[in-house]
């Protein structure tokens, strides 16, 4: 994929205040009103998560369980600049769609599109947007088309950039219209920074899937939704709450729970947590 110049320039339905060199809405959103106490929570969990990362199957349990408290999204596209100053590679990942890569696919495909969005993100000062996916540079491609198939034809898309302007990250979360506002494009700014380092040492780690179970005198492997789970039992949170913190049901949690138990070869919560630590799975 490569991207040229262009003479098309962003323009903010708003004008900007003139103390602050804020054109989007998600900026001068968050200024006005801080993150509340859930919400920074929330963000800071996701942040020491994306730390953890080091593998595919790690960013897939990443970014498709604790972020989506975050950013929730059905898809989440990822593009890499690769090689040369200008090519780029995506790749992405849903919950929704059995054939998850099609997007990414699709999303360089539909090169205008990808070429559009990515310019009007450079060209408007690398600010978030939020933009209708059955309009503008998309409306009636193949990207769409697969975007409409499961329901998620609003995104947010940000990324990473290096010293000359060039785009080196680019992030697309894709939901159903009306979900993301500009609270979650204010979040996109805190997150992406790590979700690109996230996503940059899964690749260079390459695609290991992992395993539910260890081997003999392996340390047992606990996904990054269980070690999230874990942390809230350590907090004495119930079911319930997890469920409502995760956007999960109680009977979903439960399930982790039972999980955790087996691999950790403990009886209940209190033991669970304790080994965890012991193991440096989970740290105090």
């Amino acid at each position: 994929m490569q991207l040229h110049t262009s003479s098309q320039r962003f323009r903010s339905e708003r004008a900007p205040p003139p103390q602050f060199p804020l054109e989007d809405a998600a900026c001068a959103h968050a200024n006005g009103h801080a993150l509340d106490e859930r919400e920074i929570e929330t963000l800071m969990l996701n942040l020491d998560a994306s730390l953890r990362v080091y593998q595919r199957a790690h960013f897939f349990s990443w970014t498709q369980g604790l972020l989506q408290g975050l950013i929730p999204h059905e898809v989440l596209i990822c593009a890499l600049r690769s090689g040369d100053a200008s090519a780029m590679r995506a790749d992405s990942f849903s919950m929704v769609a059995p054939q998850q890569e099609i997007f990414g696919e699709a999303f360089l495909q539909d090169t205008s599109g990808a070429l559009g969005l990515v310019k009007v993100w450079q060209d408007g000062g690398f600010r978030p947007l939020i933009r209708d996916a059955a309009r503008g540079a998309f409306a009636r491609g193949q990207f769409a088309q697969e975007l409409e198939r499961v329901g998620a034809t609003q995104f947010l898309a940000h990324g990473t950039h290096d010293a000359d302007g060039l785009a080196r990250g680019f992030y697309a979360f894709l939901c159903a219209a009306g979900t993301l506002g500009p609270r979650h494009a204010y979040l996109a700014r805190l997150v992406t920074p790590f979700l690109h380092d996230a996503w940059v040492r899964a690749e260079v780690n390459g695609r290991v899937h992992c395993s539910d179970g260890p081997g003999p005198g392996e340390t047992p492997k606990v996904t990054l939704r269980e070690q999230e789970i874990l942390r809230w039992v350590s907090l004495g949170k119930s079911n319930y709450e997890i469920g409502t913190i995760l956007d999960i049901s109680p009977l979903t949690v439960k399930n982790h729970v039972q999980k955790i138990l087996r691999k950790l070869d403990v009886v209940n919560r209190a033991q669970a947590v304790g080994k965890a630590l012991e193991l440096r799975i989970l740290r105090s």
